[in-house]
C-alpha cells in the first residue's frame, strides 16, 4: 500500500522521503455501509455550520445580546465552524474515494489549521469560564474587568495562542524526515498517526515533546476552567435563597455542559487504555470528537441558554409571522 512512486531519493541514505501520504480513513469498512456513514457524517457536518451560523446572526441581530458572554460564544462559534471545515469535508470526499492520497503540504496544511481552531476553542471555553468568575464573583466589578476594549483582546490572545499551538507543533512534526511506509491510519493528518511513520533519532523526543506541549496547554486550560467553578460554586452557596442560586446556576450550564462534553470526548480518544482495539473502532471514537462533539455544541447553547433561546425563536418570529408589525 506504500505510494513509493511518489518519494524522492535522499543523497547518501538508503531510504527515501515521502512526498505523499495515503489516509486508510474509512477504506476497511465495507463498502456498502459507507453511503450510510456518509450521509450521517454530512447532516452533521451542515447541521453544525447552520447551528453556528444561527447563533452568531442571532448574536449579531439581538442588541440584548452585545454582551461579553455572547461576543465569546460568537467567536466560540467561528473556530468551531472553522475546526470543522479544516477536516470534514475531505473526509467525507475520501469515504467515497478508492485512492485517498494527501501532498505533504496538504497535511501540514491540514495539521496547522486543526490545531489552531482546536486550541483556540480551548482557550475560549477557558475565558467564557473567567467571564462566568466575574459575573458571579464579582459582580460590581464586571463592566470594568470585561470591558469592549478588554473582551477584544482577551478573544485576540486566544486567537493569536491557537496560532502560535497550531505553527509550533506543525513545525515540530514536520521537521522530520518520514521515509518507508507513508500510510496513515487515521482519515486525517493526525499528528500521532503522523509520528509513527517519521525516522531519525530525534523521532521519539519530538513524540514526547509534542505530547507534553498540548497535554500541558489543554490541561492549563481545563485546570482554570476547574479554578473559576470552584470559585463559582463557593459564590453560589452562599447565596440565601434556592430561586437565586438556580437562577445563578442556569447562567452556566450551557458552558459547562461544553466543557464537559469537550473534554470528555477528548479523554476518551486519546487516554484510552492500549489494547486490541481494531482499526474500525479506532476511526469510528476518532469521529466523536472531530465530527460529533462540534454536532452537540449549537445544540447545547441553543437550549440549555435560555436568553439565547428566547433570542432565536424572536428572531424567527420577526422573519416568519404573518402577522409582524
Amino acid at each position: 500500500m506504500n505510494s513509493r512512486d511518489n518519494a524522492v531519493p535522499l543523497p547518501g541514505r538508503n531510504y527515501s522521503m515521502v512526498t505523499e501520504f495515503i489516509l486508510v480513513g474509512f477504506s476497511n469498512f465495507p463498502r456498502h455501509l459507507l453511503p450510510a456513514f456518509f450521509l450521517l457524517y454530512l447532516l452533521m457536518y451542515l447541521f453544525t455550520l447552520l447551528g453556528n451560523l444561527l447563533i452568531m446572526a442571532t448574536v449579531w441581530s439581538e442588541r440584548s445580546l452585545h454582551t461579553p458572554m455572547y461576543l465569546f460564544l460568537c467567536a466560540l462559534s467561528t473556530s468551531e465552524i472553522l475546526f470543522t471545515v479544516a477536516i470534514t469535508p475531505r473526509m467525507l470526499v475520501d469515504m467515497l474515494s478508492t485512492h485517498c492520497t494527501i501532498t505533504w503540504t496538504a497535511c501540514a496544511s491540514q495539521m496547522f489549521f486543526s490545531f489552531t481552531f482546536g486550541f483556540t476553542h480551548s482557550f475560549l471555553l477557558m475565558i467564557m469560564g473567567y467571564d462566568r468568575y466575574v459575573a458571579i464573583c464579582h459582580p460590581l466589578r464586571y463592566n470594568v474587568l470585561m470591558s469592549p476594549r478588554g473582551c477584544a483582546r482577551l478573544v485576540s490572545w486566544s486567537w493569536a495562542g491557537g496560532s502560535i499551538m497550531g505553527m509550533m507543533v506543525t513545525l515540530i512534526v514536520f521537521h522530520l524526515t518520514f521515509c518507508g511506509s507513508n500510510v496513515i491510519h487515521h482519515f486525517a493528518c493526525h499528528v500521532l498517526s503522523l509520528l509513527k511513520l517519521a525516522c531519525g533519532k530525534e523521532t521519539s523526543s519530538v513524540t514526547l515533546g509534542v505530547i507534553l506541549v498540548c497535554v500541558s496547554a489543554l490541561m492549563g486550560c481545563l485546570f482554570l476552567i476547574v479554578l473559576s467553578y470552584v470559585f463559582i460554586v463557593a459564590a453560589i452557596l452562599r447565596i440565601p435563597s434556592a430561586e437565586g442560586r438556580h437562577k445563578t446556576f442556569s447562567t452556566c450550564v450551557s458552558h459547562l455542559t461544553v466543557v464537559i462534553v469537550h473534554y470528555g470526548f477528548a479523554s476518551i480518544i486519546y487516554l484510552k487504555p492500549k489494547g486490541p482495539h481494531s482499526m474500525d473502532s479506532n476511526t469510528l471514537m476518532a469521529t466523536t470528537y472531530i465530527v460529533f462533539t462540534p454536532f452537540l455544541s449549537p445544540i447545547i447553547f441553543s437550549l440549555r441558554n435560555k436568553e439565547l433561546k428566547n433570542a432565536i425563536k424572536k428572531s424567527f418570529q420577526r422573519k416568519f409571522s404573518p402577522l409582524s408589525s
